[in-house]
């Protein structure tokens, strides 16, 4: 991740509840996993690409994270958990923690008539804190 975005200065791997149910659910947008539910989430993380599944260890799991790494400084690991990089380790970790929270609410809200943030609202707070 540090050769793809090498002004990231620390990488949070965790294998937090929530986030880890969010990436072994079926019929989750692979290209962005969590809706936009808070303006923190979206100005901390943007888009959540998830990374299929790859046994830890596995060199074809540090290709797809070095790949999506290119565009994304947060993805989740299918089956597994977040990987989330900042310019400094309290970047990450409160970006790491933001993902979680979020996780944690997109699973208690599912099934209920859910009011996310709109494509104009996601679309000023990209322009405004770019992730």
């Amino acid at each position: 991740m540090y050769r793809e975005r090498p002004e990231m200065t620390a990488v949070v791997h965790l294998h937090a509840t929530h986030s880890v149910a969010v990436s072994c659910l079926a019929g989750i947008d692979p290209a962005d996993v969590l809706p936009p539910i808070t303006a923190y989430y979206v100005m901390r993380i943007g888009r959540l690409p998830l990374v299929p599944y790859f046994p830890p260890g596995d060199m074809a799991l540090a290709n797809a994270v070095r790949a999506q790494a290119k565009h994304h400084h947060a993805m989740l690991l299918a089956n597994h958990g977040p990987v989330v990089a900042g310019k400094s380790l309290e970047n990450a970790v409160y970006a790491a923690e933001e993902l979680e929270e979020t996780a944690r609410l997109f699973l208690m809200l599912r099934g209920e008539n859910t009011r996310f943030l709109t494509q104009g609202q996601v679309a000023d707070l990209r322009a405004r804190f770019p992730a």
